[in-house]
């Protein structure tokens, strides 16, 4: 498929709630191909979403200790605990922050085929989901974090 530039802070798309995936089309697999490859290319990252490779639609992809998921118009239906960790973002390059999230989530969305599927996760699993989600909505993992430090 193809690797898209990420985009990054100064781009009004990361900050605009993207646009709900209405019906699952052949483009909709390209996109969520488009994200995998370009999350692959990044070599670092563990999650990606449409926004931050300047498409306003509401598609995530994680990978995750050999598990890789996809999800359209994913929503997350339950939190439960609170974890303090350290987060930064491709969006965000040179900064890490400190950020609290909920330890474990329960995440509803559609696959590929658009059948429903529920994800539990908890731990760094649980962050990456909540971080990827919180950017359909606009919302970078800087607007959260505690503390902010610039690295190289």
């Amino acid at each position: 498929m193809a690797v898209y530039q990420i985009v990054e802070t100064g781009d009004e798309i990361l900050r605009m709630p993207a646009k709900k995936i209405e019906k699952i089309t052949p483009n909709v697999g390209k996109l969520l191909d488009n994200l995998r490859d370009t999350l692959e290319a990044s070599e670092t990252g563990v999650g990606l979403a449409a926004p931050q490779i300047g498409i306003s639609k509401r598609a995530i992809v994680v990978s995750y200790e050999e598990e890789y998921y996809e999800l359209i118009n994913p929503e997350i239906v339950s939190k439960e605990g609170e974890d303090t960790d350290t987060e930064g973002c491709l969006s965000v390059p040179g900064v890490l922050g400190e950020v609290t999230r909920a330890v474990k989530v329960q995440v509803v969305g559609l696959n590929r085929q658009g059948e429903e599927v529920k994800i539990k996760a908890e731990g760094f699993l649980a962050r990456i989901f909540q971080h990827e989600i919180d950017h359909l909505e606009g919302i970078l993992f800087i607007d959260r974090a505690e503390k902010i430090r610039r690295v190289e």
